[in-house]
Order: structure tokens, then sequence, then C-alpha cells
């Protein structure tokens, strides 16, 4: 008996992980699958954010734990035609099914397999245009006269570093240039390679235990 597996995610409080997993396990007795194991996420509306159960689903996937994925809806696989194209793409390489409920999507068939290359083609239509998109702004950045690329910061450097070395914390030094925290360590770090490795050493640490006594 083929062994799948039945992912399901939700994106708002009032919607329900077992109603679509009931769905699901009617799906996988009509099909006759036996069922693997079930994986599942709670709301995420960013595509950057990761997904402890679809980064379960993979590793098993990678170790042929099972041959197919039951899904109520491909939006329930990524928040994007990108994040979505990306999975389907690395089961599809990896030989697994994908049957998706709302749109009717079965990976192994002919229809499906037209709809893996169509996703495949909206996904690098979408790329083709954001880089259309780019240099179209940094033409009309260049004929503007305006810079193109990062635009440096515009602070006394030296003067940060001498802010620091003399006492400032990192919160104070950073509020007082208008810049991060992470700014002011990277500017000190840059400048201890300019100036004598003990007076550097000998400034922080001083500046360290002041901080530690208050």
């Amino acid at each position: 008996m083929k062994k799948a597996v039945l992912y399901g995610r939700i994106s708002r409080s009032d919607e329900s992980l077992e109603l679509q997993f009931v769905q699901l396990r009617e799906m996988a007795t009509e099909r006759g699958f036996e069922i693997a194991s079930v994986y599942s996420d709670l709301a995420s509306c960013s595509s950057k954010t990761k997904r402890a159960g679809i980064e379960a689903l993979l590793r098993d996937a990678r170790r042929g734990v099972f041959s197919a994925v039951l899904t109520s809806g491909l939006d329930r696989l990524g928040t994007s035609v990108k994040n979505i194209w990306e999975l389907v793409r690395e089961l599809d390489m990896l030989g697994i099914e994908l049957i998706s409920a709302k749109e009717a999507v079965d990976t192994a068939t002919p229809d499906g397999r037209v709809f893996v290359s169509m996703l495949g083609y909206i996904e690098n239509l979408h790329k083709s245009l954001n880089r259309e998109r780019i240099k179209s702004a940094m033409r009309r950045r260049k004929l503007d006269g305006l810079p193109i690329g990062r635009i440096p910061l515009q602070i006394d450097r030296s003067a940060v570093v001498a802010d620091r070395l003399r006492g400032l914390s990192l919160s104070q030094t950073a509020h007082r240039h208008g810049i991060s925290r992470t700014t002011v360590v990277r500017l000190v770090r840059e400048a201890q390679g300019r100036l004598p490795a003990n007076f550097a050493q000998l400034a922080l640490e001083t500046n360290q235990r002041a901080e530690c006594a208050a």
C-alpha cells in the first residue's frame, strides 16, 4: 500500500486544522493510501518565517518515508507563488506525488504534470518582471543623476568611535548619531584596526566595567 502524509496549515484563529485533516483522511481512504504521518503549521503570513511542519515533511521526503503528500489547498503549502513553486518542485524532483483537494491537482496525472510546468512558468515570469522593474528603476535613477546602489551613511565615523571609547554605552552612542547599535559595533571594530591595540582594548574594557557597575 502506498504511503502518504497529510499537511495542513491555518493562517487565522478562526480556521480549523482538524477540519482540513478530516477531509484529507477521507481522501487518503478513497485512494487507498496508508497515512504515514501528519504535519501542520500554525498562523504564519510571512514566506520567510520558518515552518517546522514543512521542514519536517521535507526531511522525511528526502529520506523516502512516503510517496505522496495530501493537502486541502495549494495555499496551505506556502504564502507566495515562489514559496509554493519551490516546494512543488522539490517534491516533484524526489518523485513524490502531490494531491491538492481544492484545486483537484494530482501531480501524478497528465493534467497534474501540466500544472507543475505552468507553475514553473509563472514563477520564471515573475522573476523576469522583477528583474526588469529593477533595471528600469536603476536606469531612471541614472538619468536623474541619483546614486545607484546602497547609499552610504552620512555620519562622522571618528566621532562615533570616540564617543563609544570615551564611555558612552552602545545605546547612547547609537541614539546620539541616529544609527543602530550594530553599526556602532562595526565602526568601533573597524577603528580597532587603525588604533594601537592596547589603547582600543583598554578603552573598551573600561567602558564594559563602567556599564556593569551601572
